[in-house]
């Protein structure tokens, strides 16, 4: 018996404009979105999209996936840029191609549910701002957080994508649980809803060729609408897992362009055309001019972003996802956020207490918001619990997931870790099973009352809504009311340029030229000064002599980094030499200290246990609060953390506002 979808090879051709194949396999690119975001953590900004977008728009693409997941978040908060415009810009480039967003069911582009009345805002302004395709999915593949979303993407007359969130309990598909019945149904139960394409969204790379052979195969014969498949390349496997996806039928692929491809991205669309040239399946894209594209990539664009790239280990891909299944975005999240606590050292207990924690909280695959959720409370665990007690400390996230915000698990919560969650827990203490968005008040008119005199339309206050600490903090900087920070300003080639010659220099064992003549005596001035790049310092000697200082050298030195640089005498650094080019100024992200009028106060110091930023403090100063009781709310890694009083009293001083980024350690406030 023939299969209609079998790859078939033909006449071979080359060029550009050769026939149409027979079954073209259709190409979603993910670089101006999932590109980015993968490989250094969505800093890319819409600057830097421009002078390639003109030419991805000729290349074919089905569509073009530019906004959404962390986007939204990281443009306001990071690159103060405004995310409702970066769509308005593109479309003034990209006028062929569609555009698609992945949006995050109720969680919208947020890491919580939204009441409706905000959800149906958000996706309407994100229609009329020039959204095409919404591909749509839940953490929990719950889809009755699709209910209030799905209708409103249908009356806007776009296409509407629901995903399969693509997981295991085992090392490969099958078990109980995540078996090919499961997505099946899942697959029905989106054409139910009017789905007009299906996608088996694999966010960590799990999903292995033969899996991926059956699991197509099974949804072909299922299911109507054409069937997609995202999967990122963290294990290694997705370019096979391709290739297979293929020959079992698959409609549509995700790729980036070569740049953004590989490591914890998805594979490259390169090899995946030069693969199907010459077979019923090609994807009739002209490769000199992928090429042309990827030229300008590799000079003009990402050479500003290689100081994000994680570089930390000679392999590309990481075979230990397939051991823990979290997200390789999330992973390097754990490694910084570790290393910030001076806790790099426990990161094999945070491997090992993951798989554990995702069991207590019902087997729930791991994609954002769904990935923090189980690995904040993993660190949490890790740092915080001893012999007699786990689960010490318990995120605002875990807490709600367990009440039932977030919708129904795969598996019921571990009922000891639930019970202790909602244990005091402001909605009561019984989880809920309805809809979770039926529990939640309107959000937007409140969202307005609060942005009255700031916000000039709906957008910017869809900002505030999803994100009131961060978005009042970029409205305040968009209109000119507060001046943005230094870290959020673009970074230009020059700089990358610049930083990467002085880096150079610095492993050669010289910052500057040094002229070939003796070293002059050195003078009572002579100081030495330790100058760090990157994890790396040098001992350099300056002695200010008569007139310009004199670098007398410069000595690489071993080892670790010292802890804290102190000069040798005076405290002043020595004046740049005049004829030296000056190198880009640092960008200071280091999060604040407690103020040195913090220790003036007597009484019981609240320290931060954990870097983060400041989302509220529940009492002020002059207030009565108990032992126990929260303090503080403080965001780590975008999961919230309720820290209690360590004593009874009045609260004697606050030290740091809403929004503001603390180090650990940080006295947060003071009660006496």
């Amino acid at each position: 018996m023939s299969d209609e979808n079998a790859v078939k090879m033909t006449t071979m051709n080359y060029d550009k404009d050769r026939p149409a194949a027979e079954n073209p396999v259709k190409i979603e690119d993910l670089s101006l979105r999932d590109g980015h975001q993968s490989l250094f953590a969505t800093r890319g900004r819409t600057e830097d999209m421009i002078p390639v977008a003109e030419l991805m728009d000729d290349v074919g693409f089905w569509a073009m996936e530019v906004w959404g997941g962390a986007t939204f978040d990281t443009m306001h908060r990071f690159l103060n840029e405004d995310p409702w415009e970066r769509i308005r810009t593109l479309k003034r480039y990209i006028k062929k191609t569609p555009f698609s967003m992945l949006l995050r069911a109720q969680n919208l582009v947020g890491y919580r549910n939204y009441a409706d009345d905000v959800a149906r805002a958000f996706v309407d302004r994100a229609a009329a701002n020039g959204m095409d395709i919404f591909r749509t999915f839940d953490a929990l593949n719950d889809y009755r957080n699709f209910e209030t979303v799905v209708p409103v993407i249908k009356e806007c007359g776009k296409h509407f994508q629901g995903c399969i969130c693509y997981t295991m309990t085992e090392p490969r598909m099958g078990g109980e649980v995540y078996n090919i019945d499961y997505y099946v149904n899942k697959a029905k139960a989106l054409e139910a809803m009017g789905a007009d394409s299906i996608c088996i969204k694999d966010m960590a790379g799990l999903i292995a060729p033969y899996d991926a052979y059956a699991v197509v195969k099974a949804l072909k014969a299922a299911v109507k609408p054409p069937i997609h498949l995202h999967s990122h390349f963290t294990s290694g496997m997705s370019s096979m897992t391709h290739l297979k996806a293929i020959e079992a039928g698959v409609d549509i692929i995700d790729t980036v362009m070569a740049p953004y491809g590989y490591r914890t991205c998805h594979a490259a669309i390169e090899p995946l055309v030069m693969t199907l040239l010459g077979t019923n399946r090609d994807t009739g894209f002209d490769i000199r001019h992928l090429a042309d594209i990827n030229e300008i990539l590799e000079k003009e664009i990402m050479p500003k972003y290689r100081h994000l790239l994680d570089d930390s280990k000679m392999a590309i891909t990481d075979i230990n996802v397939l051991l823990h299944q979290t997200p390789g975005g999330m992973l390097s999240n754990l490694v910084n956020q570790l290393k910030e606590m001076d806790a790099l050292d426990k990161i094999d207990q945070v491997y090992a207490e993951l798989p554990r924690v995702r069991k207590d909280l019902g087997q729930i695959p791991l994609v954002t918001p769904t990935s923090q959720i189980v690995g904040i409370q993993t660190v949490n665990n890790v740092l915080f619990d001893d012999e007699n007690e786990r689960y010490k400390m318990i995120t605002g996230q875990v807490k709600d997931l367990c009440y039932g915000l977030y919708g129904k698990t795969a598996v019921p919560i571990n009922p000891e870790v639930q019970k202790k969650a909602l244990k005091g827990y402001d909605r009561g203490e019984e989880p809920i099973t309805c809809r979770p968005a039926e529990v939640l008040e309107p959000e937007l008119e409140k969202a307005k009352k609060d942005t009255e005199g700031l916000a000039v339309d709906l957008d910017d206050v869809l900002i505030y809504a999803l994100y009131p600490v961060t978005g009042k903090k970029f409205l305040k900087w968009k209109y000119g009311k507060e001046q943005p920070p230094k870290e959020v300003l673009p970074r230009t080639l020059e700089d990358a340029k610049a930083e990467q010659e002085l880096l150079k220099k610095a492993k050669a064992g010289k910052l500057i030229e040094i002229p070939e003549k003796a070293a002059p005596p050195k003078g009572e001035n002579f100081r030495t000064f330790n100058v760090f790049v990157d994890d790396e310092y040098f001992e350099v000697g300056v002695d200010p002599g008569e007139g310009a200082p004199v670098i007398n050298y410069v000595q690489p030195m071993p080892g670790a980094a010292p802890a804290a640089f102190a000069p040798a005498a005076s405290p002043a650094p020595a004046p740049a030499p005049a004829t030296a080019k000056p190198a880009p100024a640092p960008r200071d992200e280091t999060p604040k200290a407690a103020p040195a009028s913090a220790a003036a106060v007597d009484g019981t110091s609240l320290l931060a246990p954990m870097p983060g930023m400041i989302i509220k403090f529940e009492k002020n100063v002059g207030d009565q609060i108990n032992e126990g009781e929260t303090a503080v709310i403080l965001e780590a890694m975008k999961m919230e953390n309720a820290l209690p009083a360590p004593a009874s009293g009045t609260v004697k001083a606050i030290n740091f506002s809403s929004g503001d980024s603390v180090a650990k350690g940080a006295v947060l406030c003071v009660i006496g």
